[in-house]
């Protein structure tokens, strides 16, 4: 533990003596790391999504560097100092953890989850939902904000009604579309949506890593359609559309992820 004190102390120190002599660091605030800050947590998901282990080991210092800085900043506005953050998630952690700390005994995951949403809910007189950030991005943020109203029993009972609920939801796209109403369009596209990372939260599955990785899939093949075509010595842009579908029928058979 001493060992830990010292490399933190260290840290600290490293931190400090930046502030004050690179006119980099010197002149970042709080506002002006935030987008790098964004930045640096995909980079973080990326490597954990290779399994690179070495890159997650660095990427988990840069958010930590970044931890610090904010802190570092924050008291020299006299708001708080890192030991402070520390602090208040030694707190919060014993605190959203009564099962392991107060009356010790063994609960499932899905209780725990529960607990942690009912204790935040007691102590946070806004709402449910207020501590879900505004700037997350949209397939999180609904994922989110889904997930802690069902921690209080608002939700569905059988994922085959959600299911019910997505076609209910194109049924009213359908009328939006025959009505012509572009307002009333871009409502049920959305509720169409929610509705399924709604229906990915009840299979279990999450809603960013599938959009993801259907993504990367269709960037695979079309790289591989866009080199098929010019193998062939032709345009893309000089083919017709079935033209196109013949190609790209033949590189999904050549491909693994049908």
């Amino acid at each position: 533990m001493k060992n830990i004190d010292n490399k933190v102390s260290n840290l600290l120190e490293i931190i400090n003596e930046l502030r004050e002599k690179c006119p980099w660091d010197r002149k970042q605030t709080l506002d002006s790391l935030k987008r790098l800050t964004i930045e640096e947590t995909f980079e973080l998901i990326e490597a954990i999504e290779k399994k690179d282990f070495e890159n997650i080991k660095e990427e988990l210092g840069d958010l930590f560097l970044h931890i610090v800085f904010y802190s570092k900043i924050s008291s020299e506005n006299k708001y708080f100092d890192f030991y402070d953050v520390v602090d208040f998630l030694i707190k919060k952690l014993v605190d959203r953890h009564p099962h392991v700390y107060e009356d010790v005994k063994e609960i499932s995951e899905e209780q725990v989850k529960i607990n942690w949403e009912k204790i935040k809910l007691k102590n946070n007189k806004k709402g449910l939902l207020s501590g879900v950030p505004k700037s997350m991005p949209p397939i999180s943020k609904a994922f989110r904000v889904q997930d802690k109203a069902s921690s209080v029993g608002f939700d569905w009972e059988k994922v085959d009604e959600v299911f019910e609920k997505i076609k209910e939801e194109i049924d009213e796209l359908n009328t939006a579309l025959n009505n012509k109403n572009k307002n009333q369009i871009e409502e049920e596209f959305g509720d169409i949506l929610f509705s399924l990372i709604n229906y990915s939260r009840h299979l279990k599955i999450d809603p960013d890593f599938c959009l993801n990785n259907s993504t990367n899939k269709f960037i695979d093949r079309f790289n591989s359609f866009e080199e098929m075509v010019k193998n062939e010595n032709k345009n893309i842009s000089d083919l017709s559309l079935n033209e196109m579908n013949m190609y790209w029928e033949r590189v999904k058979k050549l491909t693994f992820r049908n």
